[in-house]
């Protein structure tokens, strides 16, 4: 069977025996995830038609202001999981708590947690730039037969039994991991179907695109300026190319297909960084991994910080693995000064 005619239906069925506990469960959660994305691509590719568009006049617990597709993508999200009856709980970065699922009969006996950013990049939606959504699946630590609790959501990254993402973008694609490599699917939109496209995803070890915003540059710790300074300077095989699109999932995507390190700083604005560690940087900080990149806060790797709080935000470095190492040997040298 050709690569590209596989679809991600066949994919999971074909790669169930790497799923570890998992009696189907994961592969109903994927496939669920599968559902929901679809239904919100089609919504997106009609943003400019249809009263979808601006702000739902609310704000989410991080007190940034709620797009409708926001609003939107995260109802689609969560109603489409519970209605499955296959995860215990719930988390998304546009909820300010975690909600607790139940099974049939009032159980509590499902084994997984998702948690979600349903809609990375919203203020994009706008003007028409690609967004995404982007999941992480973790495997319960309460006993099963009760309500979940914080506990099991707190979790380090590295307990991750999945994670991934979906860009919306020219194509919609479906790009994800359970430990076993990297595999990125695109939706054929006249049938439905995601196809496998991009099969066992790498990172190059070294990149040429840096991904910043560079506007904040005076709200950067040194060892960040010192490292943009170092990817503009004319020597070997820099400068380095700037691209910066402002949407998570597009800047990780473009960087892990061309190489590149993409960086969300802790600054004077955001002194614990922007990004949070449960929606955004544990599930692409794993996937990073699975790819042969890396995933750092510009000092230690981020899949082994102990989360505290639900929203808690993180600075972020993450890419070709030998351009984070420069990073960090930036962000190392200027904290010892």
């Amino acid at each position: 069977m050709k690569d590209r005619n596989i679809t991600l239906g066949e994919f999971i069925i074909e790669k169930q025996e790497e799923f570890k506990y998992s009696s189907g469960e994961l592969s109903r959660i994927i496939n669920s995830i599968r559902l929901a994305a679809k239904v919100v691509s089609h919504k997106v590719n009609k943003a400019g038609l249809v009263d979808i568009v601006g702000a739902a006049g609310e704000q989410n617990i991080q007190g940034e202001d709620q797009q409708k597709l926001d609003v939107y993508a995260n109802e689609v999200f969560i109603q489409t999981l519970i209605n499955r009856e296959i995860v215990c709980g719930i988390a998304s970065e546009e909820n300010d708590d975690f909600i607790t699922v139940q099974g049939k009969d009032a159980s509590h006996n499902n084994k997984y947690v998702v948690l979600m950013d349903p809609l990375d990049g919203s203020s994009n939606i706008d003007v028409n730039v690609s967004v995404g959504t982007i999941f992480s699946v973790y495997r319960r630590v309460t006993p099963m037969g009760t309500p979940v609790t914080l506990e099991d959501f707190l979790q380090p990254g590295v307990n991750q039994v999945a994670a991934g993402y979906v860009i919306y973008g020219t194509s919609t694609m479906l790009v994800y991991t359970t430990g076993h490599g990297v595999n990125g699917f695109t939706l054929n939109p006249a049938i439905g179907t995601f196809y496998l496209s991009h099969p066992n995803m790498r990172y190059s070890q070294d990149g040429k695109i840096y991904s910043i915003n560079e506007g904040n540059y005076i709200h950067f710790p040194q060892g960040v300026k010192d490292y943009i300074k170092y990817c503009q300077q004319e020597e070997g095989d820099r400068p380095y190319t700037s691209r910066y699109i402002g949407s998570l999932v597009s800047d990780f995507h473009r960087n892990m297909i061309k190489g590149g390190v993409y960086i969300y700083p802790t600054s004077s604005k955001a002194p614990s960084g922007k990004l949070r560690l449960l929606y955004e940087c544990n599930p692409m900080a794993f996937i990073a991994e699975q790819a042969g990149g890396k995933a750092s806060d510009g000092f230690d790797r981020i899949l082994e910080i102990k989360p505290t709080e639900l929203h808690q935000r993180v600075p972020f470095f993450c890419g070709s693995r030998n351009m984070v190492e420069k990073a960090e040997e930036f962000m190392t040298k200027a904290s010892q000064l």
